[in-house]
């Protein structure tokens, strides 16, 4: 068997060969960090962390390189550090709010299930490589100086007689095509509405450092030059997968290609580019307009993060999801039954039936029809659902956090249970019935057998 993964360059899924099978590489674009992160956001996460968990098992974890930045520098941090801290400076006042916010996506990613990726590059600590290709590309005649600023020029890079790649290939769209549907910043200093900004000058208190290609005031650097620097700081010039969110591939990930390249004499930057695709709730486009913006944080109030998990990847990861209530409450049914069957039994090696279908671009609504035919086979579901990042607790740790996240008290349960339990015994039928309807209130199913009484939260 063989991974195969769809390539938006070439849109066509392709047998993945790694440059160097020792040293498989893979960049995915992380967050930036000035709020808590929206369940939109926890796609690429766990996607790409499905992806990293499957290329450790096929060629070790040794040899398997991920690295996801942080965006710490961004008018939208400025923003949220002058408001939060007024009485501050802003440099600090910035220092505060990243370092608040990157523990708040790394507390709730990890409850998500995702390893940590082996590198985690920040924005602030590569301006040294920024610089380094931003000169590249003046010196190459694919950038420029306009009052004060730097900017990369498409028509000149397209213009080049050489083994760059075409402007415009990865999002398959002409020039014309990006300037009609793209939002393009008007200056009077561009040469073309299509260049973009590479370095720009700092507004006064705002993150500054020395600027590149002699520009005497301090600046700092556009968005799409951070990821350029950070890949090829920790990966090199030409690396193995690129991922990231559908909304990325045009401007970031096409301004992304056209720096690496044209600074390196690459005709690639990466051999392989996945994107997954757009998340919407309950039928609608997510958005705060709309009320129905959910961040990570808030839904790990109300469901473990394992039900969170398994819900995203109920999706194949390229299609549309649609976030659903009814969703998530038959994820949680499926982890409640994986756990009693698995969870506490001696793991053997994935399934074959579950490895297969991830090797066809994660396939994982396959592989989750897969799982639920193991359920004869305990030690290969529990060996497969851990390679998937789930049964990371034992059956009764799971009950556990089930309850905790669902706010009930547990011992109060089982003494309204065993109270129920004597008013039955004693044929006292008014009285049980209302412990029961007392327990439905607090969110408690209750199911009477032969062998007693047991309980669980309802969905």
């Amino acid at each position: 068997m063989e991974l195969r993964l769809y390539d938006t360059l070439s849109r066509e899924k392709r047998t993945f060969v790694p440059l160097d099978a020792n040293n498989v590489r893979m960049y995915v674009c992380g967050p930036t960090v000035y709020d808590f992160a929206h369940i939109g956001n926890a796609r690429p996460v766990i996607v790409f962390d499905v992806l990293f968990r499957l290329l450790r098992h096929l060629y070790g974890e040794a040899h398997v390189k991920y690295v996801r930045n942080i965006t710490d520098v961004d008018d939208k941090i400025n923003d949220r550090a002058a408001r939060d801290f007024p009485g501050l400076p802003l440099n600090e006042a910035i220092r505060k709010v990243t370092e608040q916010t990157g523990k708040q996506f790394h507390a709730d990613v990890d409850a998500l299930g995702c390893l940590r990726p082996t590198v985690e590059p920040r924005a602030t600590e590569h301006i040294g490589e920024m610089r380094e290709i931003i000169e590249r590309l003046v010196a190459g005649g694919f950038a420029y100086v306009a009052e004060d600023h730097v900017l990369f020029s498409p028509q000149a890079m397209n213009a080049a007689n050489s083994v760059l790649p075409r402007y415009g290939a990865l999002s398959n769209r002409s020039l014309d095509e990006m300037i009609a549907g793209a939002r393009v910043d008007v200056a009077p200093y561009k040469k073309d509405s299509t260049d973009f900004v590479l370095w720009k000058p700092s507004k006064p208190g705002e993150p500054s450092w020395p600027s590149p290609a002699g520009i005497k005031a301090e600046g700092r650097p556009g968005w799409h030059i951070e990821c350029s620097a950070m890949a090829w700081k920790h990966l090199g010039e030409h690396f193995d997968i690129h991922g990231g969110g559908i909304d990325l591939v045009f401007p970031h990930h096409e301004n992304e290609v056209a720096q690496t390249c044209c600074a390196f004499h690459r005709e690639r930057m990466a051999n392989t580019w996945m994107h997954n695709g757009f998340l919407q709730v309950e039928g609608e486009k997510m958005s705060k307009s709309l009320g129905n913006f959910i961040t990570i944080h808030e839904l790990l109030a109300d469901w473990p993060g394992e039900v969170l998990r398994l819900n995203m990847l109920k999706t194949q990861y390229r299609s549309p999801i649609d976030w659903t209530v009814k969703s998530l409450e038959e994820s949680a049914k499926t982890l409640d039954d994986w756990y009693r069957v698995a969870a506490d039994v001696a793991a053997t090696e994935p399934a074959a039936s579950v490895i297969e279908p991830l090797l066809d671009d994660l396939n994982t609504p396959q592989v989750i029809a897969a799982l639920h035919g193991l359920r004869g086979d305990a030690a290969a579901l529990s060996g497969s659902l851990r390679l998937l990042g789930f049964l990371t607790e034992s059956a009764a740790q799971w009950e556990g956090r089930k309850q905790q996240v669902s706010g009930v008290d547990a011992t109060e349960v089982e003494r309204l249970i065993a109270e129920r339990t004597a008013a039955r015994s004693r044929k006292d039928f008014r009285e049980s019935d209302r412990i029961r309807d007392l327990l439905a209130a607090m969110g408690v199913a209750i199911k009477d057998s032969k062998e007693g009484t047991t309980w669980e939260i309802a969905r």
